[in-house]
């Protein structure tokens, strides 16, 4: 039986570039990628990841350990944690003009990525749709406005314009289904046959084509994780006296409050409040937080 010490000697590093459940694929450092399965029966191994692997078999391994993160993007809700990717240093979201994209998922997305201290480019596709473009611009203008940039891109014509954005970053992209993110994904990265999203005009709501992450390499310094579409973003893992720091307008009205625990919901003398009432803040953007925080603080028997 081999000895602590061989095993040891014996691990591998790599990369998970593919989840698929419990299955991962593990880019090698020499190029090579094997199929490995997790040591025990919890997992809690995201694309992106780096890990020690060691081998059962020429395609085959175990992850025995998982690299200290530069950063883990998950959702969660009471019930569980969906691990989304790791080890990246910019979330893009992906919108379009058509199917229409929810602000709330978008706002949930960028306060994930905040948290992360990820950098955040918000990609408004199929731009060529000019009268639904037109009204999705006017909807961007309050995060262009907060210092998130918007990027016009018509992704089955020409990515050119996103190409400078994802250098030298691992970039991961989120969003509803149907927004072209599988588009992108292909124009970027030519073979990756990945299935591009189709949606339904009727419903509204774009088919999931992405049933899992895959991380595709861009060049030596740049990479790219493609996640699936997304319905809902829940932050049950934020402390809720976290939350107000994710909404990047509260941050200047942090601490100006009469009540040194304000949860900033419309408490007296709440400057966010105070502010969202002068315009100052957006009305929008404060009532989404505030069911963020009703969701943090409602009592487990009354969530459903």
């Amino acid at each position: 039986m081999a000895s602590l010490a061989d095993r040891l000697r014996s691990l591998l590093p790599g990369q998970v570039v593919a989840v698929h459940g419990r299955h991962y694929l593990v880019e090698l450092a020499d190029g090579r990628t094997i199929g490995c399965f997790p040591r025990g029966k919890k997992s809690a191994v995201a694309c992106g990841d780096r890990v020690a692997v060691l081998a059962t078999a020429k395609d085959q391994g175990v992850i025995e350990a998982v690299d200290p993160r530069r950063s883990l993007l998950y959702r969660s809700d009471r019930h569980r944690e969906k691990l989304i990717a790791a080890n990246v240093t910019q979330m893009i979201v992906v919108l379009a003009a058509v199917p229409s994209f929810y602000e709330e998922l978008l706002s949930r997305c960028l306060a994930a990525a905040e948290r992360q201290e990820l950098r955040a480019l918000i990609v408004l596709n199929k731009f060529d749709l000019a009268e639904q473009s037109a009204h999705a611009v006017a909807a961007l203008e309050l995060y262009r406005a907060l210092g998130y940039e918007v990027l016009p891109l018509i992704a089955k014509r020409e990515v050119t314009p996103l190409r400078a954005h994802l250098h030298g970053h691992t970039s991961v992209l989120v969003g509803q289904s149907g927004m072209g993110k599988s588009t992108i994904v292909n124009a970027l990265v030519p073979g990756a046959r990945a299935a591009v999203s189709d949606f339904s005009a009727a419903l509204d709501s774009g088919r999931h084509t992405t049933t899992h992450a895959r991380l595709y390499r861009l060049d030596a310094h740049s990479a790219l994780i493609d996640s699936p579409g997304l319905q809902e973003f829940g932050l049950a893992h934020v402390p809720v006296r976290e939350l107000a720091r994710t909404f990047v307008e509260f941050r200047p009205l942090l601490g100006q409050c009469r009540f040194g625990d304000c949860l900033h919901r419309g408490e007296p003398d709440c400057a966010v409040a105070a502010a969202a009432e002068r315009g100052q803040v957006s009305e929008r953007r404060w009532q989404i937080y505030r069911r963020l925080v009703q969701e943090a603080t409602r009592p487990p028997s009354a969530r459903g």
